[in-house]
């Protein structure tokens, strides 16, 4: 399946306006916002969240599988999917991140 096609697969993201990253030390590494050329990843992250309760290793395997064909894009062209990269990371440093939602207002 396509990223666009896994996407569609993913629960809404409507009532978030954001997720942060949040490191081992408690410091924001990263945050993903709900709006355009975001949104999918939000929405990623936020499944992954969901499912594992935050994003190590595990999670950001089943990541890479979600992203599909950026995934390779990723691996190709390091940089241009930084969220990809974070997922290729954290699997190659064995790392975790605690994911804190952001709700809409």
């Amino acid at each position: 399946m396509t990223f666009a096609e896994n996407l569609k697969q993913l629960p809404g993201v409507s009532h978030l306006a954001a997720i942060e990253l949040i490191d081992a030390e408690g410091a924001v590494v990263g945050r993903i916002e709900n709006k355009p050329g975001q949104a999918g990843s939000l929405a990623v992250y936020n499944h992954l969240a969901q499912l594992y309760g935050a994003i190590g290793p595990d999670a950001a395997a089943r990541g890479l599988e979600i992203y599909a064909e950026h995934t390779a894009d990723a691996h190709a062209n390091p940089g241009k999917h930084p969220n990809i990269d974070r997922l290729i990371a954290l699997i190659e440093r064995d790392e975790t991140l605690k994911v804190k939602q952001i709700f809409a207002v």
